[in-house]
């Protein structure tokens, strides 16, 4: 008995040398692969979660009848239906409560407009609450939603809702000038408008509260949404470009899945709130933010609009713990003057895109240990990047798991004749390491692009033929990145007519456009410039003025603000004898972008858009160093 009991002493001695032999060798392992690969352990952890995330849209496309993000909503509702889903203005609503309202939007809209599955709806609303259960109650019909800037107006405002092939348009009561101004226009083309009002003496203007108060708020049949599938289009979002008028990006389920994927990829739990002060127009606020916060099942705050002055008051108030941002967000809060309580809050993960990296660094000083979670993704595009290293300055990192499933390259680029750079063979040619390329996105099964409703010449421009091998395609993002010898991603500058300010795609030509309906103005090259301190580019346009005409500023001033948002207006003008063109007729723009709005450095007659003065006024050497030093905010 003594013999078999050594015995196994002795063989658990062994067997607990050998434990501790493969535990010291597992540890070794793991700090040589750290040292080695010093993003190893967060890479493993990203693509573990994109692979769940993965085979979960995977199962999506094959079930019948498909699950989509109302189906998702629905079960969040069996299984939290007191759950706070939507604090706005003092106001809360839970899951239940936005179940209910949406199953009233949803028979209001089915009786007044006879609506059927399919149909588009143009919804031109602020952000408020009503957006979220209006949107669900379409989805419930299965009728996709064209979500409208409501900062357009006029031919914009007619042009959106035209390419996206509706027929009704739903608006607030705040935005019934902007509506009534392309009225009779609408009526022409049949359609029908409805204000969520109790009451309107506009003829052409039907209500839409009093019918959504009277309607029942009972479940609706699942029957009729029946031939809604992954590949069904669920919404239309309006990017610019160089059409000059924006775009309606089609959204396909299979892609609104894929963007509420984006919040649990970094790491948002089910117990987490989210604060969305970004339009709900846009990708970011509406898909990444209330579609992805859908998916988690989670709490939002939502904001009409950001306010520096409030953004930490409001995060300790309602306990927030995950943001969202653009880079102007981040330099807004970091411009703040300074409090003692600043690190005082529970944001723990922050959700966004082009942010600078001092702005950055100075962030995370001033408001403590944040998960920066940069993106780089296009609202149409099929490619994009999470930096989920935290990595101040890049926007992700290249993996072979994200490569296989979503192949993409960067090419050489000719910015000055602004299209790829070409082989003998007429191939693109691949960009070295650590050198600027246009990024492009093989188009597959996987990774489709969809396009631009009612455009396919503008669909027809993104598309890239013959990149690697004669016969393959790819989507053109016209933005310039950089891959570094570590893997990481740098995004670079955009290329063509677009440029991008205050969060916004500015589309060259459709300010031109507008410049040119001045009385003094007859040609406009219209470019964005680098401002020291303020992140994107800033509106300028080179001009020529018509035969005998002086620049009259008050005009100009008039047109720009009469027909373009704030973010699109050309803050400087400079008046040239002559534009100068290409051999092909292009304006060149390169070398204007180069000079920039120095009145030291240029000699051309500038001018200045003075919002205090209505007008546009002389750029002096004295408003230049007051523009550099921040002392006139832009």
């Amino acid at each position: 008995r003594n013999e078999g009991g050594d015995l196994l002493r002795g063989a658990l001695c062994k067997m607990y040398v050998w434990f501790t032999l493969l535990a010291g060798l597992a540890v070794l392992s793991f700090s040589f692969l750290k040292t080695v690969f010093p993003y190893f352990g967060e890479d493993c952890t990203y693509i573990l979660r994109t692979i769940k995330l993965g085979a979960r849209l995977f199962k999506y496309k094959k079930v019948k009848p498909f699950y989509s993000i109302v189906d998702c909503f629905l079960d969040a509702v069996q299984r939290q239906p007191n759950k706070i889903f939507l604090r706005f203005e003092g106001r809360e609503y839970s899951y239940s409560d936005v179940d209910k309202e949406s199953n009233k939007v949803a028979r209001a809209l089915r009786a007044e407009a006879r609506l059927k599955e399919g149909d588009t709806v143009a919804l031109f609303l602020p952000n408020e609450p009503n957006v979220v259960w209006i949107w669900l109650g379409l989805a419930k019909l299965g009728c996709p939603a064209a979500l409208l800037n409501f900062n357009i107006r006029s031919k914009s405002l007619l042009h959106c809702f035209s390419c996206c092939g509706a027929k009704v348009i739903v608006t607030s009561p705040e935005l019934q000038d902007a509506i009534e101004e392309v009225l009779p226009t609408l009526r022409e083309q049949g359609t029908s408008v409805y204000l969520l009002s109790e009451s309107c003496s506009i003829q052409g203007i039907d209500t839409l509260s009093d019918k959504i108060s009277k309607a029942s708020d009972q479940p609706l049949s699942s029957d009729l949404r029946a031939n809604v599938n992954i590949r069904s289009t669920a919404l239309y979002i309006y990017t610019s470009g160089t059409t000059g008028l924006p775009k309606a990006a089609v959204i396909i389920h299979e892609r609104m899945w894929a963007a509420a994927f984006i919040q649990a990829a970094c790491g948002v739990t089910a117990d987490d709130i989210i604060y969305i002060n970004l339009p709900l127009y846009h990708s970011a606020g509406f898909l990444i933010g209330m579609v992805g916060a859908i998916e988690r099942g989670i709490t939002i705050i939502l904001r009409r609009k950001f306010s520096a002055s409030q953004f930490w008051d409001d995060c300790r108030k309602y306990n927030v713990t995950v943001m969202q941002y653009i880079g102007e967000t981040m330099r807004y809060l970091c411009n703040t003057p300074k409090k003692d309580n600043e690190k005082n809050h529970r944001v723990r993960i922050a959700i966004g895109n082009g942010v600078r990296t001092d702005v950055w660094s100075e962030f995370l000083s001033r408001f403590g240990d944040i998960k920066v979670r940069e993106l780089y993704a296009a609202t149409e595009g099929n490619i994009g990047f999470i930096n989920y290293t935290s990595k101040i300055g890049v926007v992700g990192r290249v993996n072979f798991v994200h490569k296989f499933f979503f192949p993409y390259t960067l090419i050489k680029f000719d910015i000055e004749k602004e299209e790829p750079v070409r082989n003998s063979q007429g191939l693109c040619i691949e960009a070295a390491r650590g050198e600027t390329g246009l990024l492009v996105g093989r188009i597959t099964q996987r990774s489709p692009f969809i396009g631009y409703a009612g455009n396919q010449q503008q669909t027809e421009k993104k598309r890239l033929r013959d990149v690697l091998k004669k016969g393959d395609l790819y989507f053109n993002t016209g933005d310039l990145l950089q891959f570094d010898h570590e893997n990481f991603v740098y995004f670079q500058d955009r290329v063509g007519d677009t440029f991008r300010w205050k969060g916004e795609n500015v589309a060259t030509s459709e300010v031109a456009d507008i410049l040119t309906m001045a009385l003094c103005i007859f040609e406009a090259n219209v470019y964005g410039v680098k401002v020291e301190g303020h992140e994107g580019r800033i509106g300028m346009a080179a001009v020529t003025l018509k035969e005998g005409k002086d620049f009259d500023c008050s005009d100009t001033y008039k047109q720009v603000v009469s027909y373009l948002p704030a973010y699109a207006r050309p803050r400087f003008i400079r008046i040239q004898p002559c534009l100068e063109m290409t051999g092909t007729f292009k304006m060149k723009k390169v070398k204007l972008v180069e000079e920039g709005f120095n009145p030291a450095e240029i000699k051309d007659p500038l001018f200045f858009l003075s919002p205090e003065k209505k007008t546009y006024i002389p750029l002096t050497e004295e408003i230049y160093r007051a523009i550099l030093s921040s002392e006139i905010k832009l």
